[in-house]
């Protein structure tokens, strides 16, 4: 006995809606799966963000042992004398052009030498060049310099005068000055370093020394 049509089609109906309460149950579990896929690569994004994100650091340097500050006098046959540093040494300019009482202090803890030129001013012309040409000296590395600032030197009572050129930047100087009587004699200095000019990696010895040239040029007298 055949079954009735009626019950062909409840038979049908039955299975259309398991057949599709099975692809829903399905579809939900696709869909719920995607959005905790989604947010589990939101939050990685989001702790790789806080991990990465830029932070400025302070400027650091190369920790370097600096010695302990003493001085000794500079006695010679030149016309002048002054304190300087008992760890660097006086050497003798032995260059072609260089003349008398041309000296270097060296400096080989840190690299480092402050070039002392002596000329004796024979008229007013030569000490108005003089003048000038240290200008220019200090001048010429206006290029990579950042900033260049004078600071008069006057000692009345010893006839010490003189500008002091502070030279900021990545130049092949960072200080650089003359002394004079005005009358009689003239002395220009400048502090250099044996190595490429990057003032990140020399600036706490640069602090060091710039000390040493205080002292020097306070200390300054002519014969």
């Amino acid at each position: 006995m055949k079954p009735s049509c009626a019950c062909c089609t409840q038979t049908k109906m039955n299975k259309k809606t398991a057949h599709d309460s099975f692809f829903i149950a399905i579809k939900k579990q696709f869909i719920l799966m995607k959005n905790l896929f989604l947010l589990f690569f939101l939050f990685l994004l989001g702790l790789s963000a806080c991990q990465n994100e830029y932070a400025p650091k302070p400027r650091g340097y190369f920790r370097i042992e600096l010695p302990k500050k003493a001085y000794k006098k500079y006695t010679s046959d030149c016309p002048y004398t002054f304190d300087y540093p008992v760890y660097s040494k006086i050497v003798k300019d032995n260059s072609r052009d260089a003349k008398p009482c041309w000296n270097d202090i060296s400096l080989p803890e840190f690299n480092a030498r402050i070039h002392l030129s002596y000329q004796s001013i024979t008229s007013k012309k030569v000490f108005n060049e003089l003048i000038e040409d240290a200008r220019t000296f200090a001048f010429k590395h206006t290029v990579k310099a950042t900033a260049i600032d004078e600071k008069m030197i006057a000692y009345p009572d010893k006839k010490v005068y003189g500008i002091y050129y502070a030279i900021d930047g990545n130049t092949a100087s960072s200080v650089q000055f003359f002394l004079t009587d005005s009358t009689r004699n003239y002395l220009r200095g400048a502090l250099y370093f044996a190595e490429e000019p990057r003032l990140d990696s020399i600036q706490p010895a640069l602090d060091f020394i710039k000390k040493d040239i205080d002292v020097l040029i306070k200390s300054f007298r002519w014969k």
